[in-house]
């Protein structure tokens, strides 16, 4: 739905519903609908937020250079690392395995360098935030 959104600048709202009454899978679950279309309503929402977090990661690659398919991978999942609660490394797996299935090899190495470097980024931020021993400014004055 994010290529399809990306590739025809439609709103994320006329993607989904043309996707599930055109190509989705039949036997897909209310909660398997439901949760895709979170994903590509939050991910376009959140799309300046989302590609600046992956420039910061990307070097030497503009985002509208990438191929469509690895940038949109790329978009998911930092999406849900940012705004979601699922575990970092299922991001990543799943991610990678939807590039494996619809991208190349090298794009596979490619994602997977982008997101672990994001993971650690976050994680490091969220350490420090959560770093009880961390002396704030107001309680230091």
């Amino acid at each position: 739905m994010l290529f399809a959104a990306d590739i025809a600048k439609l709103p994320g709202d006329t993607v989904a519903r043309n996707f599930w009454d055109q190509l989705g899978e039949a036997e897909a679950d209310e909660q398997t609908r439901e949760f895709s279309i979170k994903l590509l309503l939050g991910t376009l929402r959140e799309l300046e937020t989302v590609d600046e977090k992956i420039r910061t990661r990307a070097e030497h690659w503009r985002i509208e250079r990438m191929a469509i398919v690895d940038r949109n991978v790329l978009r998911m999942a930092v999406y849900e690392f940012l705004f979601e609660d699922t575990p970092h490394t299922v991001i990543i797996n799943e991610a990678l395995e939807i590039a494996r299935c619809f991208s190349t090899f090298e794009a596979t190495q490619f994602i997977n360098g982008i997101l672990d470097a994001i993971k650690h980024d976050l994680e490091k931020k969220n350490k420090k935030s959560q770093d009880p021993n961390k002396k704030s400014r107001a309680s230091s004055s």
